[in-house]
Formats: C-alpha cells, structure tokens, sequence
C-alpha cells in the first residue's frame, strides 16, 4: 500500500453520503451531522508534533492516528533502523498519558509484563505488584522475539483491557493502546506470532525504506541537530478526555447497511478463496468497520464509502489470512491477494446513482 493510495489528504471532502436527506443538489457541499472539528484538531496536532522529527512515513503515522481514534492496536513490521520505535515513542510523547515500553526478549517471562503478587512481611500478605503492561499506551518492542508462552500473557488484556492473576481481576485505565513493533519473520531469532496474537491488533503496518530525497532530509535534520535527540521538547497536544471524546464521535460515524454487506462479502471471500487456507474471522469485519470509520471522520466526513474501505483493507487483513503453500512458494504477498479479492467483490452503488 503507497504512501498515496492511504493519505486521508487526497480524499474527497465533499463527497456526500449515498442516501443523506441533507444531500441538497450535486454542488452542494455535504453539511456534517456531527461535529469533526475536534477529530481534524487532533489529527492536524499530532501530525504537526511527529513531523518536527519525522520525516516521510505519512502513511505509518495516518494509520497509528486511526488506530487511535478507533481503540484498536497496532503491529509494525519493518526492517531495524526504520523509525519503527522513535514514531510510536513520538505519538506517546503527543499525547497527555502514561507510556511504558517494554523490551521483549526470548527470556521474558509472562510475570515481567502482566505483574505479580509479591509477598509483603508487613502485612503478612500477597500484595500485587503491577507490570509495565500497566499504563495508557504500552510500546512492545521487538514483539516476535519472545516464544508463545509471553506472547499468551497478552491476549486477555488486549482483548479485554483487563489482567487477571491469582483470581483477581485488575482493569486498564482508559485510553489504553498496545503498539508492538517487529523485525520481518525470517530476521534470526524470531518467533511467528501466535495467530490468536495476530487477531488482536486492528492493524499490520508493513514500513517501508525511505524514497532517496526523504533519506538526504533525515541525514541533514541529524545534522543539524548535532547527532542529539530530545524528543521531549515535543508538546502535549491531546489529552486523554479529548481523545475518548473523539473516540466516541469517531464510532457515530454512519455506515450504510449496503456497506456493512460489502465489508461482510470481502471477508467471506478470504474464507473461501483458493489461494487462502485460513481465512479472516468475524473480528476482521468489525475491524474493517472500525478502521473505515475513523478513516472517514480523519477525511472530513460523517459517514464511510467503499473507498475508505479499499484504503484501509490492507492493514486490517494481511495479518488476518493465511495463504496456501503453493502460494507462499509462488512468492505471492497477501496483499496481493487481498486486491484480488477486492476485484471479485462487487462495489456498492449509492442511490443517487
């Protein structure tokens, strides 16, 4: 996915919604039902704070900001050196919260994340001392190098934002995030992410290489910078009320009916496509829902379109299916058969076509 086909800055903003009574005549520009001033404040905010650091990567940067606003974790998966852990450190140090990082290593164990009760003399009790996993937005680096028995120690707080030892229960402060970043599967020393893991974040983020003219700006901003980098000069522009408010308004973003079966169709066809084993699970349609939601509220509107769809398909489904061995020989990518998915599945027409 381009740089170009995911920036919510080429949309149309004017675009009206298939069936608005609102809609008035075709040059009429579409009125919004609900108030998005706020959501283009925070987007426009953390952008602005990110890019006083960051160069390029528009397209990573979009997709952490919609995960935001749609209460969703993501999965970063790129090559060492690719600004992986400095963007998502930068989008914390945006945002008025706790953050903890946690480096993941094969020896980590289960209680170094979650916590663990610990006995206190005093009291002559267990008393329960929490673990980095504790906080608003939870930085996971370099998730695939712990085996399967850390990565299960995730699974009930990033589903359920709850952690559960010894028979009690312990709830996560809202917003609570979970941004994992990983080396490519075949680095040494990996481990694949179990697939129950792999369901839990809204979306995969596949980071590219910098183009030749974003590298030459990134060596001159070191530059300029003496080699130094003081990330906490950067401001707190989003506080944690704003952003559950934003939140909320982002999920009152309208979905047609004939979009929640156009989503529904795409997922039933990974299931059944002869290039997927596995196909994606009734998880992956409310995420796709989710993900266009706070698409649409970032390009300026109160309801989706098949095209919000397609721009955020990618992310949401290619950690989601599981292709066939001949496939995976052939050297054929997921997102190339997600695409080829999305030409067998008819686009929903608006009504006023």
């Amino acid at each position: 996915m381009t740089n170009e086909e995911t920036d919510p800055r080429k949309k149309e903003q004017t675009e009206a919604p298939p069936s608005s009574s609102n809609t008035g005549s075709e040059n009429t520009p579409f009125e919004s039902r609900i108030d998005l001033s706020g959501i283009e404040r925070l987007v426009n905010n953390i952008r602005e704070e990110i890019g006083k650091i960051i160069i390029g990567q528009k397209n990573l940067v979009d997709l952490l900001i919609a995960a935001l606003l749609a209460d969703g974790h993501v999965l970063i998966e790129g090559v060492p050196g690719v600004a992986k852990t400095l963007t998502t450190k930068l989008l914390a140090q945006s945002i008025d919260s706790d953050f903890s990082r946690i480096q993941f290593t094969p020896d980590l164990m289960p209680a170094d994340v979650i916590g663990t009760s610990i006995f206190n003399p005093k009291e002559r009790d267990f008393e329960f001392k929490a673990g980095p996993v504790f906080s608003n937005l939870v930085l996971i680096d370099e998730i695939n190098r712990s085996p399967a028995k850390t990565q299960a120690a995730l699974f009930e707080v990033m589903e359920e934002r709850q952690v559960t030892v010894d028979g009690t229960t312990y709830t996560m402060e809202p917003p609570f995030m979970v941004v994992a970043t990983q080396n490519p599967i075949e680095h040494e020393g990996t481990y694949r992410l179990p697939e129950a893991q792999l369901d839990r974040f809204l979306f995969r983020i596949d980071v590219p290489y910098p183009t030749l003219e974003e590298e030459v700006k990134i060596i001159a901003g070191s530059h300029s910078r003496k080699n130094q980098l003081d990330i906490s000069t950067l401001k707190k522009v989003v506080s944690a009320d704003e952003l559950a408010k934003q939140r909320e308004v982002t999920s009152s973003v309208h979905v047609e009916h004939e979009l929640m079966h156009y989503i529904a169709r795409i997922i039933q066809h990974t299931r059944n496509s002869s290039s997927v084993s596995i196909g994606a699970s009734p998880r992956a349609s409310v995420f796709v829902m989710r993900a266009a939601q706070a698409w649409a509220a970032m390009n300026g509107r109160d309801f989706i379109t098949p095209e919000d769809v397609k721009t955020i398909i990618n992310p949401v489904l290619r950690h989601r299916i599981t292709l066939t061995p001949e496939k995976e020989m052939e050297g054929i990518k997921a997102d190339q058969v997600i695409q080829m998915i999305l030409e067998k599945v008819e686009v929903p027409r608006s009504n006023a076509e």
